[in-house]
């Protein structure tokens, strides 16, 4: 059986509530970045707050008394405390401040009604040397009669409301008449159904009812409070006038004050309500895979189009049948050939990946229909990583996949800029067929001048020479037209493999430079995507320690 304050032997441990305030706090501080700042107003709130109330007195107990105007809340305070303390008014607005009353030494709890805002005027110790010993199982309670929470001055609703949250515990005193008071009930108790443990109602003025009438009213009560969520919460009938009506309240208060509790009860529910409003923000965990290939693919094909990879691929396997040709072909067009600009050396790529130092490349911006398809495949990304978890954070990853759009022009230039095309360094096949190509064409270089100096001796009359023949094909002839053969033979030779070898070069370029935009799209794109992932994971873990008993 639970006792009259609903506790039962359901304690709060120190401990575990420290962890659990600990995983809020990790929590805020991982979704900070990203979720919106009013969605965790209350969640700083209560972190601020647990952490003071638990550095402050643990050996007290704050009880408040709050109600509407002519409920005999006042009445009720002057009656437990025995003193005529607080004001007793019945027009509106009464006082609009707090009256504190400490059983005990009032010097220990002035830190405590420091924090909660108790003005030292109002504050009042309960200490006197002829009922000393009948107020002594409630020392350590600090009770405070609060202002009207239905006063017409706003201010005064603003103290309740700001006190509420403050106070260990809440006694709410309503009368015969207003107990069914739809503001009390809407805008109260029914926001406080996850503080049952903490949530004592009494019927106060009981004494102008009769016996059966006071049972009917206290049925109806508590079935208004069944519906608020507050089914476990105390309800007792009381009575200012008549001091017999207050035992029960009485000893309620003396076992929460034995108990020492309430303030772990407190922060405890309100961890339950703060992380149920927070159960919103997350939901399943994130995929392993959050970002799959298919959608980071699409993005590197959008991005490689945009940085101009076809045309850097293609640019490479013309480069390569430049550089080729001018190494195998015949040696006397290789220097016209080289005339011709290198492709590569068009779009201002550097020859090498080794320097720090990287120019920015002639390649062309990209156009309005590239810039459209990069924008939809980085959406896409976002879009693919936020859906299986709430909405609330496609926003977050969408911006965060959006963060670096600025840097992604300057890191796709320098990705391709940096990138081995594979086209720097020489084949040996090369040197070996330049060198046959050399050979051919000095034989028919030798033959020419063979010719020519046999034909000036004829022309000069001497004795001419004794040409040596292969046949009946002299040799200077013979070397000449095999040389000049010989070397238009071997480049119809090796054009088709120079092709090829084009080609693969051209595909091997491109399968560097796309791996070198993928690295790029995983960089700006895909890993800060990946930063809100991991912290909805973390925030994940994190909330499931609060919401943990």
């Amino acid at each position: 059986m639970r006792d009259a304050l609903g506790h039962g032997d359901d304690r709060v441990d120190a401990e575990r509530l420290a962890e659990r305030l600990s995983a809020l706090s990790r929590f805020l501080r991982v979704v900070d970045p990203y979720l919106p700042d009013g969605d965790l107003v209350a969640a700083h709130t209560l972190v601020e707050r647990a952490g003071s109330r638990l550095s402050l007195s643990r050996d007290h107990t704050v009880v408040a008394l709050a109600g509407s105007t002519g409920s005999g809340k006042s009445s009720l305070f002057n009656a437990l405390a025995r003193l005529r303390l607080s004001p007793v008014g019945v027009r509106r607005p009464t006082t609009g401040v707090a009256h504190a009353c400490v059983w005990g030494p009032l010097e220990p709890a002035n830190q405590l009604l420091d924090w909660i805002g108790v003005l030292p005027r109002q504050r009042f110790i309960r200490e006197s040397a002829l009922d000393g010993d009948d107020e002594a199982a409630l020392h350590g309670l600090v009770l405070l009669d609060l202002p009207d929470f239905d006063s017409v001055e706003r201010s005064h609703r603003l103290e309740v409301d700001r006190l509420l949250g403050l106070v260990d515990q809440m006694v709410w005193v309503v009368d015969p008449q207003k107990y069914g008071d739809r503001v009390l009930h809407d805008a109260y108790l029914r926001k406080f159904r996850s503080h049952a443990d903490v949530t004592v109602v009494v019927l106060n003025q009981a004494d102008r009812l009769s016996t059966d009438d006071t049972d009917v009213v206290l049925t109806d009560l508590k079935r208004l409070l069944g519906d608020d969520g507050l089914t476990t919460s105390p309800v007792m009938a009381t009575s200012a006038k008549q001091p017999g009506m207050l035992t029960e309240l009485r000893a309620a208060l003396e076992k929460t004050v034995a108990d020492r509790q309430a303030a772990l009860r407190r922060l405890s529910a309100d961890l339950d309500t703060v992380s149920e409003e927070l159960a919103g923000t997350m939901g399943p965990p994130a995929a392993e895979d959050e970002v799959d290939r298919a959608t980071v693919r699409q993005l590197s094909d959008a991005l490689a189009t945009s940085a101009g990879v076809p045309a850097v691929a293609a640019a490479t396997g013309n480069a390569y049948r430049h550089r080729a040709a001018a190494s195998t072909g015949w040696p006397v067009l290789r220097g016209l050939r080289r005339l011709r600009p290198d492709p590569l050396r068009r779009l201002h790529l550097p020859e090498s990946t080794e320097s720090e130092i990287v120019p920015r490349s002639s390649l062309p911006e990209p156009d309005a229909a590239q810039r459209s398809a990069v924008g939809l495949s980085v959406r896409a990304v976002a879009d693919r990583a936020a859906a299986p978890i709430p909405a609330i954070w496609a926003a977050p990853l969408n911006a965060a996949a959006r963060s670096r759009s600025a840097d992604l022009p300057d890191a796709l230039d320098r990705a391709v800029a940096t990138t081995d095309l594979g086209v720097s360094r020489r084949p040996l096949w090369w040197r070996v067929v330049g060198l046959l190509q050399w050979v051919v064409t000095l034989a028919a270089v030798v033959g020419l001048g063979w010719l020519i100096a046999g034909y000036a001796v004829r022309v000069l009359g001497l004795p001419e020479f004794d040409t040596p023949k292969v046949g009946e094909v002299p040799l200077p002839t013979l070397l000449l037209l095999g040389g000049l053969l010989a070397g238009l033979l071997l480049w119809l030779l090796i054009t088709p493999v120079i092709n090829w070898a084009a080609g693969r070069a051209r595909k091997r370029a491109e399968q560097r430079l796309r791996a070198s935009v993928t690295e790029v799209a995983r960089e700006q794109v895909v890993a800060p995507v990946r930063e809100v992932l991991n912290a909805y994971a973390q925030a994940r873990e994190a909330l499931t320690v609060v919401r943990s008993e």
